[in-house]
């Protein structure tokens, strides 16, 4: 098995940007189109179903950003918007268990909130890509680790809501 390094590095970079975009569109956007993705509705828990940290802007953003970044990043478009989507997937299933276990929206949940957004879209576009199970491995070792050490500085700089 043979990693494909600068494979690797742009998803990597894709993955930041779609899981970025949200945070700059919050930035520009301020409460605008700041509309919950789960309509503010509740599971038969009684506690929302993602939240209001995941809102309609931020999916969008990122779908858009991500899909006019990738190109020129050797990612052909529907490629990019597929890797966002699925990253955004996974950051709302990270969201529906984290209310499950009754943590509020914005709450850490280390492993829980980088895993799943980086491994989903990974893995399922692994074929695609052209990238081994290592790649999988390296990429979602590297997002998590990148978005654990950078999250505190981006908090300080008052980029990030949270210092995780």
């Amino acid at each position: 098995m043979v990693l494909n390094l600068k494979t690797d590095i742009v998803l990597l970079i894709l993955l930041g940007i779609a899981n970025t975009s949200p945070i700059v569109a919050r930035h520009i956007f301020k409460e605008r189109f700041s509309l919950p993705i789960d309509f503010n509705k509740s599971f038969f828990d009684k506690r929302p179903i993602l939240g209001t940290h995941k809102t309609w802007r931020g999916l969008f953003s990122s779908l858009l950003v991500t899909s006019l970044i990738g190109p020129m990043l050797g990612i052909k478009i529907k490629f990019s918007f597929l890797l966002a989507f699925l990253s955004m997937l996974g950051d709302m299933i990270s969201s529906f268990i984290k209310r499950r276990l009754a943590l509020k929206s914005g709450a850490r949940c280390r492993g829980v909130d980088q895993i799943i957004e980086s491994l989903l879209p990974v893995l399922l576009m692994r074929k695609v890509l052209s990238i081994s199970w290592l790649d999988c491995l390296l990429i979602v070792l590297l997002f998590s680790f990148s978005d654990i050490l950078l999250s505190p500085i981006l908090y300080k700089v008052g980029f990030r809501r949270n210092p995780y």
